[in-house]
């Protein structure tokens, strides 16, 4: 045998041993590499199914909001809508409203009992608030348009404002007194 057929026999040899020595690593290299693309497939995957149900639950909570911005802005609505309707009968019970209970062809009928605009302030004296007004707060008593205390006084607009506001108070407290007494309150 040659020397060359000797020395390439060694070299396919030690190939083979590099082979078989190097063929295990290689192959936990490849099965480790396989094995992290397929754990970073699996994250990718529950990491979008989480994006995607935090996505839903996020228009799940942004509906819910607005169904309870409608349910409060419903409940507002019934509010007002309740206080109208308290206020209304509080006109009823007041006399305040009875022009809607009456017709046209039935107000002489109802003339002495309903509560007419004209007749909703007037008590037993048939004198109206509007009549006892200027007497109790000593306001124009000679009636030519001008508040007495005010003539010559010099009042500024803001001063005589006050004035008319605590007047148009007293006379409604009145007025309320007159319709609890009226109503056997």
């Amino acid at each position: 045998m040659s020397t060359g057929l000797i020395v390439a026999i060694v070299v396919v040899a030690i190939i083979i041993l590099v082979l078989l020595v190097l063929l295990p690593r290689m192959r936990a290299t490849a099965d480790r590499k396989k094995a992290e693309r397929e754990l970073h497939s699996r994250r990718d995957a529950v990491a979008g199914e989480h994006r995607s149900a935090a996505a839903q639950r996020e228009t799940r909570a942004e509906q819910a909001e607005q169904k309870a911005r409608i349910a409060q802005q419903t409940a507002e609505r019934e509010r007002a809508e309740a206080g109208l309707q308290s206020e209304q009968a509080s006109m009823h019970e007041r006399g305040m409203a009875d022009h809607e209970l009456i017709d046209d062809d039935e107000r002489d009928r109802f003339a002495d009992v309903a509560g007419s605009p004209g007749s909703a302030d007037a008590d037993r004296d048939a004198r109206t608030s509007d009549d006892r007004a200027p007497a109790a707060t000593g306001r124009d008593d000679d009636r030519d348009g001008v508040d007495d205390r005010q003539e010559g006084t010099g009042a500024t607009p803001t001063e005589r404002g006050r004035e008319d506001e605590q007047r148009l108070e007293r006379e409604r407290n009145t007025d309320d007194v007159r319709d609890s007494e009226r109503t056997g309150r």
